[in-house]
């Protein structure tokens, strides 16, 4: 297994094309992006290139690649404003590991580790991140990873017929 990670400074329309798809994914979307009902759930909204570089001014966005295929992307902030711990040098750290096949694989894991490098390497100590309650696939790794539960926000999310919490997780790297 090869895995390549690239940060992402040039958008083109397949990488746009790929972050549309993953995020408009209706097995994606209730892990990706928080939803107050079923209307929202099931909403579809594409980015264009002109929304996707301005997200480059408030994210670093780096792309996933196994086997020189694109499978998914990874990005952090700092001090962005729905920090559950408002700490000044934190990143808030999101994955999306978008193409079925790669899932499973120790893929989040080695992605995250980069990430966690990059940003110590930025000079920040702290991460913090939000994991819905229904994910206990990724609660178990940001766990198994050395992620504390700071806080969980009640009724964040709506899947599955019903309201779930989000775990909010620190990590402080030394």
């Amino acid at each position: 297994m090869t895995l390549h990670i690239k940060k992402l400074t040039h958008p083109n329309t397949d990488i746009l094309n790929a972050l549309n798809k993953w995020d408009n994914h209706p097995d994606l979307i209730p892990f990706i992006r928080p939803n107050r009902n079923r209307e929202e759930l099931e909403q579809s909204s594409n980015m264009d290139m002109a929304e996707l570089k301005d997200r480059l001014e408030s994210h670093h966005i780096f792309l996933i690649y196994l086997e020189n295929k694109l499978v998914g992307e990874m990005n952090y902030m700092i001090d962005p404003p729905h920090l559950y711990k408002k700490v000044k040098g934190t990143a808030w750290l999101g994955i999306t590991i978008g193409d079925p096949g790669a899932r499973g694989k120790g893929i989040g894991y080695e992605s995250i580790r980069y990430l966690e490098k990059e940003i110590k390497d930025q000079g920040l100590a702290r991460i913090e991140l939000g994991v819905f309650e229904f994910n206990t696939q990724a609660y178990e790794l940001y766990r198994q990873m050395g992620y504390q539960e700071i806080a969980r926000i009640p009724d964040f999310t709506y899947w599955n017929e019903q309201m779930w919490s989000d775990i909010r997780m620190e990590k402080i790297l030394v």
